[in-house]
């Protein structure tokens, strides 16, 4: 009996850790492009990468968490697109959409009541009270893919002076899923180490 009840007690805690690790932050996968050459600092106006791109709520979020990065990196944001207002344009475009979905782990409960588990009716061991592991799947949880673009040019020549892409996924509705999260999630891992190195993967964690 001590033996059995030992062996459930290890397998709680191992339920317990493998719930840890699957609410750990996913990595980021980071590519870069550039010229090798030093990007100097400069006044910059971000707009859609896309033509006739969406100026949505959540575009807007996006831009903004790559306006962030840029002035952290002594970049100096404007606000308008009049043509000589700014040094550089930074075109900004996002993805999320759902990749595929995954089964939810099913609950495991402990019964500590008086009553014996039955081998015929259900699937658990009597030990006075009942331990049920339930059977079958859970409901289904979307995987959520997210990926963030980036594109500097020098507004004088149009030359494409760096660009890069950041892409991640999480599973739908846990916690750090929002889009101003994951946003600034991107935009911290694609600036990172600016300029970085050009075509190279990179694994942000």
């Amino acid at each position: 009996m001590k033996k059995l009840v030992l062996a459930l007690t290890a397998g709680m805690a191992s339920l317990t850790a493998g719930c840890a690790t699957t609410q750990r932050a996913a990595p980021v996968d980071v590519t870069r492009f550039h010229l090798n050459m030093p990007v100097q600092p400069g006044s910059f106006t971000v707009e859609p990468l896309r033509t006739n791109a969406t100026i949505s709520p959540e575009y807007q979020t996006y831009a903004d968490a790559v306006s962030r990065e840029m002035e952290r990196l002594d970049f100096t944001p404007t606000r308008t697109t009049v043509t000589g207002d700014s040094q550089y344009v930074v075109s900004v475009s996002f993805v999320r959409a759902t990749r595929g979905y995954v089964d939810k782990p099913a609950p495991f409960s402990v019964g500590l009541g008086a009553g014996g588990g039955s081998f015929g009716r259900r699937s658990g061991v009597g030990l006075g009270g009942g331990v049920t592991l339930p059977v079958g799947r859970g409901r289904q949880q979307a995987v959520i893919g997210s990926e963030l673009s980036a594109q500097i040019r020098r507004r004088t020549d149009n030359t494409v002076v760096w660009e890069g892409r950041a892409v991640t996924e999480s599973l739908e509705g846990k916690p750090g899923t929002q889009p101003i999260t994951v946003a600034d999630k991107l935009a911290n891992a694609l600036f990172r180490g600016f300029p970085g190195e050009s075509g190279i993967t990179t694994t942000v964690k």
